[in-house]
């Protein structure tokens, strides 16, 4: 009769563990540790890939927390946040253009991009305002049309340095910019974990990784305090935060201008890794992937926490990373592209198709 019982509170307590971090969740997961698994068999080198894993969740994941403050606050998911990239990018080639070089770029690159971040970030915030429940919608068009608006001012902003802009024209600025002598691997070659003197290929950026976990410490730690709660509130119920003397309006602006300054030192840690900065239309879907990720991850529209932010990230990362090389490797056929566009897309569209269910 004992025995009985105990099998039945460990079966309710492993149905429990299941059902709070979610089926789909699980199957994810699986799938993932089934793509580790299948590496080595297909003859892919595990440490390399778990390299790869590493350094794009060290890139995407700032940009992924970006949209916890203003899920908390009730404006929903961050589809505007090529205005943060914009921000981001804009202090990237200011302070190239202002002739910083080494880690001081990649400081000042913050510094610069900050007051466009405020700027962008309050007109955006004071626009969700004022369309309180279409806010994702709008969002979407917005960051649209910010990409594309862009587009013809990198041609026509007076950018003079010769490593920026088009070699014959002498302006406008190239499509891509290296970051060589500039801040690239700024983060991620400091405190650096190289095996690759004792043959394994395995790298760990871990100054990038010190440098999200900063972030989101400071983020659980601002969410925890008595503005950060009332964010909450706003998100969790509009009419008792204002009955409760909380300025709704002002506390919706507040997060959308954290997640647009969030967005904009994303990608400023996402160039540094990648080496170089990408201009014109590459930031127009950046968007798409950050969503999917903290979705999978667990948050829901009004809900979402640092570990959905982590988890998300390294299932959607992983899977982009893994899935086209493992399967590569075993059909021998180069389509590793297409898998990678299927993949990515496909998980954006599953997010996106469960993204009212919460924490399942």
């Amino acid at each position: 009769m004992d025995n009985t019982t105990n099998t039945l509170a460990e079966q309710s307590k492993l149905r429990r563990l299941v059902n709070s971090y979610g089926v789909p969740r699980l199957i994810i997961t699986g799938f993932l540790l089934l793509m580790f698994i299948l590496a080595p068999v297909a003859g892919v080198d595990f440490a390399t890939q778990i390299t790869n894993v590493i350094n794009r969740f060290s890139w995407n994941a700032i940009m992924v927390l970006a949209m916890v403050p203003m899920i908390h606050s009730g404006c929903g998911l961050n589809f505007g946040l090529p205005l943060g990239i914009i921000s981001g990018l804009l202090g990237a080639t200011l302070s190239i253009e202002f002739g910083f070089t080494g880690g001081m770029s990649f400081l000042i690159a913050i510094v610069i991009a900050t007051p466009f971040a405020l700027v962008l970030g309050g007109g955006y915030g004071w626009m969700l305002n004022k369309i309180k429940g279409g806010e994702m919608m709008v969002a979407t068009y917005v960051g649209f049309s910010s990409v594309s608006f862009m587009c013809m001012m990198w041609l026509l902003l007076p950018y003079k340095s010769p490593t920026m802009v088009w070699g014959f024209a002498g302006k406008g600025l190239r499509t891509t910019i290296s970051l060589e002598g500039f801040y690239d691997q700024f983060l991620a070659k400091f405190l650096q974990i190289d095996l690759n003197r004792f043959g394994i290929n395995l790298v760990i950026p871990t100054g990038s990784l010190l440098f999200f976990a900063l972030l989101a410490f400071l983020m659980w730690v601002f969410l925890h305090t008595k503005t950060g709660t009332a964010m909450t509130a706003v998100g969790s119920n509009p009419t008792f935060a204002k009955a409760a003397g909380i300025s709704v309006d002002k506390t919706r602006l507040l997060s959308v201008v954290l997640s647009t300054w969030l967005g904009a030192v994303g990608i400023l840690l996402y160039e540094q890794g990648f080496g170089f900065v990408q201009i014109y239309m590459a930031p127009l879907n950046m968007a798409f992937p950050a969503v999917a990720a903290i979705l999978i991850g667990g948050a829901s529209v009004n809900k979402a926490s640092i570990t959905n932010v982590i988890i998300g990230t390294i299932l959607y990362q992983g899977l982009v990373t893994m899935t086209p090389t493992v399967m590569n490797a075993i059909v021998h056929l180069d389509i590793s592209e297409v898998i990678r566009i299927i993949v990515s897309n496909g998980m954006i569209v599953y997010a996106l198709t469960r993204k009212t269910e919460g924490g399942k």
